[in-house]
């Protein structure tokens, strides 16, 4: 299945906290949007990993996904190695994404820096030709997205650019909400995470707002890029 985007995250809700208001912008347009996650995400401190993929399937609903898989990478403990970033490549064959989103490059979280450089590195090597994959006994051809954009996590970072997502705000905090495990709920027994509080969604928007502002937007989300590129025509910037 083609896409055109293919955003990896380390773990389910990754991508919805950092991403969500811009994959909603493409799918709007039409544009064929996927997910995967790396880890099932089993050694969070609350849920389990079946409630994860129900919200995870809720949040993709909402988001308007083309698609969601997840590689069952270790949570917490997968290396960047070989046998990952086969996996990671053998997807991006599979669906020849002309852009690539992945977790922040350095993190409060260890997977996320972790799983940034591994996605990256899997794109490039993705596009050698003596690299072997097969997917269900298919041999597959050498394949490079375009673009590899690093989303902003829980650590503040400069972004290289930042896209304006007023139009989806409510549906982002919809699409987060779903995991309902995850995040506020004055009657869950479970115990607090630095992520569970009521006000951790005021600090999500005061990010956005915070990336919006110099840009003129409302609500925006930042991504990093390793490298620069380049523009056509000044005037097409905001």
């Amino acid at each position: 299945m083609k896409l055109d985007i293919l955003a990896f995250g380390a773990h389910p809700d990754d991508v919805e906290l950092s991403a969500a208001g811009t994959l909603m912008h493409y799918a709007n347009q039409g544009k064929k949007i996927g997910i995967i996650d790396l880890t099932e995400g089993e050694l969070g401190t609350r849920g389990s990993v079946e409630s994860r993929y129900q919200e995870a399937q809720a949040a993709g609903a909402i988001l308007g996904l083309t698609y969601r898989n997840n590689l069952r990478l270790p949570d917490g403990f997968f290396e960047n190695n070989q046998a990952a970033k086969l996996k990671i490549i053998e997807q991006i064959r599979l669906h020849q994404p002309q852009i690539v989103f992945a977790n922040a490059l350095f993190d409060r979280h260890p997977d996320h820096g972790r799983a940034g450089q591994m996605v990256a590195e899997a794109c490039f090597l993705s596009g050698l030709r003596k690299i072997n994959t097969k997917y269900q006994g298919v041999q597959q051809e050498a394949f490079r997205p375009h673009l590899v954009l690093h989303y902003i996590q829980d650590y503040h970072q400069t972004p290289s650019f930042v896209h304006d997502v007023t139009p989806y705000l409510e549906r982002k905090i919809a699409a987060i909400q779903a995991y309902k495990t995850q995040f506020f709920d004055p009657n869950s027994p479970e115990p607090n995470t630095p992520i569970s509080g009521e006000l951790f969604f005021d600090f999500l928007k005061g990010r956005m707002l915070e990336m919006g502002r110099p840009a003129g937007y409302n609500y925006a989300e930042g991504f990093v890029t390793s490298r620069w590129f380049g523009v056509h025509d000044l005037f097409d910037l905001d």
